[in-house]
């Protein structure tokens, strides 16, 4: 099993930056990638940025070059740097891990709410 804790959310005007961090515990050594989904009100969860262990990155094409995707593999945390905020960032955030055993394993926090007023 691996846990997920994130934090970092919270209230900020558009343009403005947060950054998200996520630790994860738990059977952690054979995590693969690490990544980053958001939910907004009635719309589906979508991803917005993967790294793996080795450190490749992908992007939804509406975050790219503002979001930044970053991992710490001593630590088990993988954070994302959020610049030049946009209303339509406003969402759960949601931190999501994968790992392969036996099978595909997925896992995903708890969420945390970033808000960006216009």
């Amino acid at each position: 099993q691996v846990q997920l804790v994130e934090s970092g959310g919270g209230l900020v005007q558009a343009g403005g930056s947060l950054r998200l961090s996520c630790a994860a515990s738990g059977n952690i050594f054979s995590i693969n990638a690490m990544g980053w989904y958001r939910e907004a009100p009635g719309k589906q969860r979508e991803l917005v940025a993967t790294i793996t262990r080795g450190g490749s990155t992908n992007y939804a094409d509406s975050v790219k070059g503002r979001f930044t995707i970053s991992r710490d593999n001593a630590k088990s945390v993988v954070s994302l740097q959020m610049n030049s905020l946009k209303p339509e960032d406003t969402a759960v955030y949601y931190c999501n891990a994968v790992r392969y055993g036996s099978g595909r394993f997925e896992y995903w926090g708890q969420g945390t709410q970033v808000t960006v007023s216009s």
